[in-house]
């Protein structure tokens, strides 16, 4: 049986293609399903702000989490998780593609397909970053970072396999770093950053990027200690460290010399 239905909307037809016979089907929301919407929920949630849906999960279940420390992070699910109740979802349809133009997101991937999606993730995030358009360019490596997170999730810490996916994202955290720079993000740069090092000592890159977000933020020791490292580390990288030195003690000046005038006009007044 074959009926068709032409709608409001031009150029949109409707093909019902078989009636269907028999009762309409029973979808019971029970306690057990309920309950383990919000741990799905918050993976969703972590996706959507371009968060490792499962790093905040590793090596244990949602509900394992959640009965450590208490809480999920979302007021609304913890409400949800300690008393499940009937959901409702309405879904609305954005748009309608054709079967060949429909590009999977990373998440759904399969662990082939995703390793295969990092290496253009990754030239797609250095043309974003040429191109000036850093945001972008931070949010393909991110999302190359998440695809590298899930895989090695499935590994034992510091195998071969492992350290491989593991090299692939310090260049991508770095890279990320490199866009948080120019966005002035230097508190993060910071963190990234010394994250890398307390797990890979001597990553020159690192060294000189929190050098920078150091001299950024006016913490002159810390960042002629960290350009002293990569020195150390790289003496190739002595004209690039000498350039950030110079820049860094024309800041300085300026610096002391604004907190002159400003204590002068304190006592001004």
């Amino acid at each position: 049986m074959e009926e068709t239905y032409l709608t409001n909307v031009e150029g949109i037809k409707k093909t019902i293609l078989h009636g269907g016979t028999g009762e309409l089907p029973k979808f019971l929301t029970g306690s057990k399903h309920t309950g383990l919407y919000p741990n799905v929920a918050k993976s969703l949630r972590r996706i959507v702000e371009g968060k490792d849906p499962t790093d905040w999960h590793i090596h244990t279940c949602g509900l394992a989490n959640m009965f450590a420390y208490h809480s999920l992070g979302y007021d609304d699910l913890d409400e949800l998780q300690k008393e499940p109740q009937p959901l409702i979802f309405v879904i609305e349809l954005l748009k309608v593609e054709s079967p060949s133009a429909y590009k999977r997101e990373t998440w759904a991937m399969n662990d082939d397909e995703k390793l295969k999606a990092v290496p253009l993730l990754h030239g797609t995030g250095n043309k974003l970053f040429k191109l000036g358009r850093y945001p972008e360019a931070l949010a393909k490596y991110r999302e190359g970072v998440i695809c590298l997170k899930n895989l090695q999730v499935k590994l034992k810490p510091w195998e071969i396999q492992w350290l491989k996916l593991e090299k692939m994202v310090v260049t991508l955290v770095l890279n990320y770093c490199q866009c948080l720079l120019k966005m002035e993000e230097y508190y993060e740069v910071l963190e990234q950053t010394t994250d890398i090092l307390n797990r890979h000592p001597g990553t020159v890159k690192a060294y000189f990027l929190r050098a920078r977000a150091h001299a950024e933020v006016w913490n002159e020791a810390e960042a002629k200690a960290d350009f002293e490292k990569v020195l150390e580390y790289d003496s190739g990288m002595i004209k690039s460290v000498r350039k950030e030195l110079r820049i860094l003690e024309c800041r300085m000046r300026d610096k002391e010399e604004e907190e002159k005038l400003q204590f002068k006009r304190m006592f001004h007044k």
